[in-house]
């Protein structure tokens, strides 16, 4: 995917602040956090949005999760955290390249709306 920016942020075409990075993985800081700790975790295969995962994505996407709680620890995030995915434009999703939001440093509330 040649235009999507978070693909030229894992393969290093566009810079950032990481945070966590594997093989498969990268986590950096959000641009325009809405956390005082917002932090992106990308799979560095491109798969558009949840809807597009296959079967063989499963590991991947867990792969993800996980990276979700090793980005937590490592930003001392003991208080709580929230992991969000959002999918599709209607619920909020913006750039076409599956990603969690990991997001702490505050309260959150319940429902988050």
């Amino acid at each position: 995917m040649g235009d999507c920016v978070f693909c030229s942020i894992a393969n290093g075409k566009i810079p950032a602040t990481k945070v966590h990075e594997t093989d498969d993985i990268v986590a950096f800081h959000d641009l325009n956090p809405a956390a005082p700790v917002h932090v992106l975790v990308i799979p560095r295969k491109h798969i558009a949005t949840l809807d597009d995962a296959q079967e063989a994505d499963a590991l991947l996407l867990g792969k993800m999760m996980r990276a979700a709680g090793e980005v937590a620890a490592k930003l001392n995030l003991t208080d709580g955290y929230r992991v969000v995915m959002n999918v599709q434009a209607g619920a909020g999703q913006s750039v076409f390249h599956v990603h969690l939001h990991v997001l702490g440093g505050r309260a959150f509330a319940w429902p988050p709306f």
